[in-house]
């Protein structure tokens, strides 16, 4: 460590707070509580300023595929930082690292996508797939087809644009969202929506209300289904097995684009290259991120299918829309490395025939404590929901905090888990193995288990 990573966690916290807006933050309670101060990882564990190991249940922000302290792609940056540090994707410039990287995407993808737009996050991959449905739309001499469909409780990133395709409450009820022309339908989360219904009779019902709204706007006006093939941020909403090939059916009948966003489910995260590949979905664009250089450096990206890209290149001259940093070497350089390390490794195949399985057996065995209400899994990510009553599903009173509680004694416990809500949910690094998925799971029951007493206590 360097002489300034020596001070102690109280002069760290002090100017943290003076000085660093966190994102997603009540910064009153964080002043009040004190960040925690992260200063080194490997494998999949991070260490706090106080010494502490900490098994990092969601792989940074579903993104750390690899683990941490991978000396390989570090060192692809430093030789590709002294090499080419940057140089922009602007005025009919390019660079190997991006070239190649464009390359092996299309080769890994679904379908028939052979094209990439590079992005600095998931966030602005989505905003770009908005940009190129209405592109499209109007190269095909039909521009009255404006309107994007999304779902509740979404998310597609925090820029206006994002957040606008977005479901999320608080997010649309701080500020006045302005992009025009998004419409949303409710979601298949049939734990909290379901009832008494069989669950693939309410995935057929949570699809139907996409043709619902697309009748209700008018076929000739709607552009596009926009979706995460698990709704992760939301809580880790699986749909049930009837829901996607309906949604497909559907956006076939209306000749309407379909956009996987896969910035949390691709990169073998639900044991495949894409989730859409789990589920049989057929999108014309994808939205990537987070895994795709393991979180090492930022970058996005939006991958455009053929439908798409025929027309976008074809017609109607230059596409005016572009970052800075679309493509920067450096960050190709490593997501280019982190692929290959997988293709290698066969995290895929691993993922998929050995590690997800043993997850998913052990992670529903916590279905069974007492404050669960129901534990499901797919692939390498899950959730738990806390429940005052097992039987009826009914949550606790919401200012007991029953998730934050439950966070914060996990961390104090040696695991990370998020709350969202009353839901906990995990997404592990892929290279964990099932010593640490059962420590992930004992520390979870764990975690309940205080978080039951603390409740009970409180009442």
């Amino acid at each position: 460590m360097t002489g300034t990573a020596k001070k102690a966690t109280r002069d760290w916290q002090s100017l943290d707070a003076q000085h660093y807006l966190h994102p997603f933050t009540d910064f009153h309670d964080l002043g009040r509580k004190g960040s925690r101060i992260i200063t080194r990882a490997e494998g999949v564990y991070i260490h706090d300023s106080d010494g502490r190991r900490i098994l990092d249940g969601m792989a940074g922000l579903w993104c750390v595929n690899l683990g941490y302290g991978r000396r390989d792609l570090a060192e692809v940056a430093y030789r590709q930082l002294l090499e080419l540090p940057y140089y922009n994707s602007f005025f009919q410039c390019s660079h190997p690292p991006a070239i190649e990287l464009a390359d092996l995407l299309a080769e890994l993808s679904p379908g028939d996508f052979q094209h990439v737009f590079f992005t600095g996050s998931g966030s602005e991959a989505n905003d770009t797939q908005i940009r190129l449905i209405r592109r499209y739309w109007t190269l095909m001499g039909e521009p009255e087809r404006m309107t994007i469909i999304a779902r509740k409780n979404a998310y597609h990133g925090s820029t206006i644009a994002g957040a606008s395709l977005g479901g999320m409450g608080p997010m649309h009820e701080q500020t006045v969202l302005t992009v025009p022309g998004i419409a949303h339908i409710d979601q298949p989360y049939h734990f909290k929506l379901g009832g008494d219904l069989d669950p693939d009779e309410f995935g057929l019902q949570q699809a139907r209300l996409l043709e619902e709204k697309i009748l209700e706007l008018g076929p000739e006006k709607v552009a596009a289904f926009f979706a995460e093939p698990v709704q992760g941020a939301g809580g880790v909403i699986i749909p049930p097995d009837t829901y996607w090939p309906e949604i497909q059916r559907i956006c076939d009948e209306y000749g309407i684009l379909l956009v996987a966003d896969e910035v949390i489910t691709a990169f073998g995260r639900l044991g495949h290259w894409f989730g859409s590949e789990h589920f049989g979905i057929r999108p014309d664009l994808i939205s990537f991120a987070k895994g795709v250089s393991s979180g090492y450096l930022p970058l996005g990206g939006a991958l455009v299918g053929k439908r798409v890209a025929d027309v976008i290149t074809a017609k109607g001259g230059e596409f005016a829309h572009g970052y800075t940093y679309s493509g920067h070497p450096a960050c190709c350089a490593v997501a280019l490395a982190a692929l290959r390390a997988m293709q290698d490794e066969h995290i895929i195949e691993y993922v998929r025939d050995d590690l997800a399985p043993y997850f998913n057996a052990r992670w529903a065995a916590l279905a069974d404590h007492p404050i669960i209400g129901e534990a499901r899994s797919v692939g390498m990510v899950g959730a738990i929901e806390i429940v005052r009553d097992k039987s009826t599903r009914a949550r606790f009173d919401e200012d007991l905090g029953a998730g934050t509680r439950c966070r914060d004694l996990s961390v104090d416990g040696g695991l990370v888990m998020r709350a969202v809500g009353d839901t906990m949910i995990v997404s592990p690094p892929l290279v964990a193995d099932h010593g640490h998925i059962d420590e992930l799971v004992d520390k979870a029951w764990q975690s309940l288990d205080r978080t039951a007493a603390s409740l009970a206590a409180e009442n």
